[in-house]
């Protein structure tokens, strides 16, 4: 299986089922700094990013947000002083799809891009 960051998202039009517990602990290990948690009985990923200040929190916001454009899936970003909160998961099947872990590892790449010194 290649990596994850080097797989395209998928259209998921909902009806497909959503990653069993196998399924996560077998993606997991490719983004090992993302929770997974529970939301209404929603699963989702989130990781929190952190930044030397604003300017630089909401640039990562930026390429993330351009990210999601491209692979057509989308996050909650949530944006504060020096930190980015992310979650994902896919809405229309109301829990995590391996979308969710493609569009983590590609941020997880951009962070580490935005952080090599």
């Amino acid at each position: 299986m290649p990596a994850l960051k080097d797989v395209r998202c998928v259209p998921c039009r909902g009806g497909v089922p959503t990653l069993g517990e196998k399924e996560i602990t077998a993606l997991k290990p490719q983004v090992p700094e993302w929770q997974v948690f529970e939301v209404n009985r929603v699963p989702r990923l989130r990781r929190d990013f952190t930044f030397e200040d604003y300017r630089a929190a909401l640039e990562f916001v930026n390429q993330v947000a351009e990210l999601a454009e491209r692979e057509q899936h989308h996050p909650d970003l949530h944006l504060s002083f020096g930190k980015v909160r992310m979650e994902t998961w896919t809405h229309k099947i109301r829990g995590l799809h391996q979308n969710d872990f493609i569009l983590a590892a590609k941020t997880d790449a951009i962070y580490a891009a935005a952080h090599v010194r």
